[in-house]
């Protein structure tokens, strides 16, 4: 019940070795032109980086077979997704971030391993010595020392194993995707991969998202704040944006359907209680709690302690994304490739969070999606056309939950499993499916018909990443064990 990851010992170095990076440019002549982006995009503008784990399989027994196969994907893929092979730049008179599509291409990388992809460790917890597998900045010497600026927004790497298994790494500027468009983007890479038509056209007009003329912010925006000086964020307290340079333990805390189901019912006095929620809601009350300006050093917490060390009248403020698509009036074309998320919030006092039945929680952060109208999702951009800031709260829950990249079905199979390349983000936790089993990823690809689905990526159970100093860890999971373990 709620299970915390076995900690087992994760190697530091996965021996890779690149041998081969280029540009990859379209495969078609594409229009050069300038891609608006919203205020949503604006404030987006660091890089993510993704890991996408294969097996092996009898179609593809030659690791070049499937670095040749992604690379002529990708020059296809380009031409829809001109975007990418463009730059991102300031246009002086504006003072706006836009995309020159200027057909400069995109990276991609030829790299392996010294290992078998069995040997690198459990998939799901979040080892930094991924981030090898995804290249974060092309050689200079293949980039163009006369156009400033050359950076590509996409970077795709391909990582062999001894086994036969690969990776993919990805590494892509945010302005370019949100969770939602990056998922029909894979699916459309595999699609062209498969030599199948696109899954969806791209709808890559951006103005649909602009704000009004003139701009109207009628709402109170408190999961917003105003940065004041651009040039610095020194002047801010910190933001979830910001990575922290404290010593971070890092926990996954695994639920179960059962699990799941168990906060549904203690919850079953609101029609609130969807996963997301209940699971928010849990989040919400052992990260508030848990947060402390205490100096105990006493090692041995519980529950009571670490309830009652936590300051009553603070407010806390938990951060999530909401997707506005289906929001907006009218909604948002499905195949929209930008960011179509805003950031909903809900706040209470920590003795309210110490004190209210669960189900109240589970109201409190749906009642932070269903906010998100049509005209507040307006204000929000707005807000951001007459200010610059940043979402601001206590924390943020970011969901990989249920955006399904590991069911994308490329021609050598569906992934093993799909994670981001995680850093220090005390206030942020993640949400990540279970991993898919291991039938269904068999190297076969050919047994659908025995394959099981009740491991399969954004299933029922969810696995949630923690990372806090020491004594918060410590509080953090003796609430969370103490509430499941709750009648």
């Amino acid at each position: 019940m709620g299970s915390l990851h076995d900690q087992l010992t994760l190697l530091q170095d996965l021996k890779v070795t690149v041998h081969h990076s280029c540009l990859v440019f379209p495969s078609q002549q594409t229009q050069k032109k300038t891609v608006f982006l919203s205020n949503i995009d604006q404030v987006l503008k660091f890089d993510v980086q993704t890991v996408h784990f294969f097996g092996a399989h009898k179609d593809f027994p030659e690791s070049q077979i499937v670095a040749e196969k992604v690379k002529d994907a990708l020059a296809k893929i380009l031409v829809p997704y001109d975007f990418l092979a463009g730059r991102l730049k300031l246009n002086p008179n504006t003072s706006r971030l836009e995309i020159d599509c200027n057909a400069a291409g995109a990276g991609f990388v030829v790299a392996s391993s010294e290992y078998a992809l069995d040997e690198i460790g459990d998939l799901v917890y979040p080892n930094s010595a991924f981030a090898q597998l995804v290249c974060t900045a092309m050689d200079s010497r293949i980039l163009n020392p006369a156009a400033g600026d050359d950076r590509p927004l996409f970077i795709l790497q391909v990582t062999t194993f001894k086994c036969g298994g690969f990776a993919m790494g990805i590494s892509n500027n945010h302005a370019t995707f949100d969770g939602l468009s990056f998922r029909l983007f894979l699916d459309n890479l595999a699609a062209v991969a498969a030599n199948k038509p696109l899954v969806a056209i791209p709808y890559n007009d951006r103005h649909i998202l602009a704000a009004r003329s003139p701009p109207h912010a009628p709402f109170l925006h408190p999961e917003l704040q105003e940065l004041k000086n651009m040039s610095t964020l020194d002047d801010l307290n910190p933001t979830v944006f910001e990575a922290t340079q404290e010593e971070l333990d890092f926990n996954i805390f695994r639920l179960t359907a059962t699990d799941v189901a168990r906060l549904k019912d203690k919850a079953k006095s609101t029609t609130a209680s969807s996963s997301f929620n209940v699971v928010t809601a849990l989040i919400w009350r052992c990260k508030a709690l848990s947060s402390s300006s205490s100096s105990d050093d006493d090692e041995d917490v519980n529950y009571k302690r670490a309830a009652s060390s936590s300051s009553s009248s603070r407010e806390s403020r938990i951060l999530y994304a909401v997707d506005i698509r289906p929001r907006l009036k009218p909604p948002l074309p499905k195949a929209y490739t930008g960011n179509a998320v805003l950031t909903a919030y809900a706040s209470a006092k920590c003795r309210e969070l110490e004190e209210v039945p669960f189900s109240r929680m589970v109201e409190m952060v749906s009642e932070g999606a269903t906010r998100m109208t049509d005209e507040y999702a307006r204000s929000v951009i707005d807000w951001g056309e007459l200010h610059k800031g940043f979402p601001h709260g206590e924390v943020l829950v970011s969901s990989w939950w249920r955006l399904g990249f590991a069911d994308v079905e490329y021609p050598w199979g569906k992934p093993r499993y799909s994670c981001p390349v995680v850093y220090h983000r005390k206030d942020i936790i993640l949400l990540f499916p279970e991993q898919r089993d291991m039938h269904e990823y068999s190297s076969s690809a050919t047994t659908t018909s025995t394959t099981t689905m009740a491991g399969r990526a954004g299933g029922a159970g969810v696995n949630i990443l923690v990372a806090l100093p020491h004594k918060e860890m410590q509080k953090f999971q003796a609430l969370f064990h103490k509430f499941l373990l709750d009648d």
